[in-house]
């Protein structure tokens, strides 16, 4: 798949843009502020149906306007895609597919894929566990589109049961018989979930280890995958391995339940759930030690990246083509690690690259350059990028 138009309306700083794009690589260029991140997270937001830089839809709209339009017309092999979303901050957005609106927004999830790297990705390594949950998700949810469903739902319960939780010190009699029924949709659901997460590690686990390997060189530490969960059953953090038996979601449904029963006398008293998946956390290790704590910093960029790279590799051996975007990555990475993300980039069907500086981007790379000013996305011809039309380094 790539996208072969991308138009936004009201969208961060622009106020309206039309751009023509081609298979094979594209940098975006300019100064820091004049939207290349804006361009690339419009085209990650069709993929997930969110940011990758805040949480909230509201940022996304141009100051002064009530809602951001992003349209992009997409090639899946001899398919034309048209996606329309309208981003309407408070209120539900509302997307089309071919002029056909979708019932429900989430229904374009798993539509388009994409792998973004950014400078904000060293926070799944560095940072807090729900930064990782999230990684999982979104990963699980482009795969396999109707977890969505799924991690919603889960997501909603979890919040009803914590609000009774509360409640349940002070009105222990009522307020504990409507507990034993949110109780049975949160096991029902949280198994679900686990049994998808713990098959993501699996199969993502090789795919980041090579990865790593080649951008760390073959005398780096194995990096590896492992899942620790509030629930045994699912995993205390050790690394998977190729061929680990994995529970069924009933399994998983059944220990998480007794883990409940055990903890519920402690979630009383604290007033929240303190088992399920929203507890959990991916570990990432480096030989015997985990990487949060112990990774140096080019040891962290390294797997933040082989992390990236993983993914793209698991989407393209499920039978799809992401759209690969790099986000103002290649300044801040070392020769070899520009390499292995080059040489991938080089071999995708589409990848998006932002830039302040044209000769951060290693040349195999600058096959077509739009250069990104004044509220103009212009793309050059070869030879006036090569003369240094956008070269001027950051003030």
């Amino acid at each position: 798949m790539y996208l072969r138009h991308l138009q936004l309306g009201s969208f961060r700083n622009w106020d309206r843009v039309d751009l023509a794009l081609q298979p094979g690589p594209t940098v975006f260029v300019g100064r820091n502020g004049e939207g290349k991140t804006n361009l690339v997270e419009a085209v990650g937001y069709l993929a997930t149906m969110g940011s990758h830089r805040v949480a909230g839809d509201g940022p996304l709209v141009r100051q002064g306007a009530s809602q951001a339009v992003v349209r992009a017309a997409l090639r899946r092999e001899d398919r034309e895609l048209l996606v329309e979303i309208e981003i309407n901050p408070g209120k539900a957005n509302r997307v089309r597919v071919n002029r056909a609106p979708l019932p429900r927004p989430r229904e374009l999830l798993g539509l388009v894929k994409s792998v973004l790297f950014a400078p904000e990705d060293l926070v799944l390594i560095r940072g807090d566990p729900a930064e990782r949950r999230r990684f999982l998700d979104d990963l699980l949810v482009s795969r396999t589109p109707r977890l969505a469903g799924v991690r919603n739902d889960y997501d909603r319960v979890l919040k009803q049961r914590n609000a009774l939780l509360k409640t349940a010190r002070m009105a222990r009699g009522d307020a504990l018989a409507t507990l034993d029924v949110w109780d049975g949709h949160l096991v029902d659901l949280g198994g679900q979930l686990l049994a998808a997460r713990l098959r993501l590690v699996a199969d993502l686990a090789p795919h980041m280890a090579r990865a790593y390997a080649e951008v760390a060189g073959a005398d780096a530490a194995v990096a590896a995958l492992g899942y620790a969960s509030t629930v045994p059953l699912a995993g205390d953090g050790t690394p998977v391995g190729e061929g680990t038996g994995l529970p069924t979601a009933g399994e998983l449904s059944v220990a998480l339940r007794e883990r409940v029963a055990e903890r519920r006398s402690d979630e009383v008293d604290r007033g929240m759930t303190l088992v399920g998946p929203h507890r959990d956390d991916l570990v990432i290790s480096l030989g015997s030690l985990p990487a949060k704590g112990f990774a140096s910093h080019g040891e962290s960029w390294s797997l933040a990246l082989a992390l990236k790279l993983g993914c793209f590799a698991l989407l393209r051996a499920d039978g799809d083509e992401p759209i690969l975007v790099l986000d103002d990555v290649f300044a801040t990475l070392d020769a070899d690690r520009r390499a292995a993300l080059a040489a991938v980039a080089r071999g995708a069907e589409q990848s998006l690259v932002t830039a302040a500086v044209l000769d951060d981007v290693p040349a195999e790379l600058r096959g077509t350059v739009v250069q990104v000013a004044g509220g103009q996305a212009v793309p050059l011809d070869p030879q006036a990028a090569e003369d240094g039309a956008v070269r001027e380094e950051v003030p």
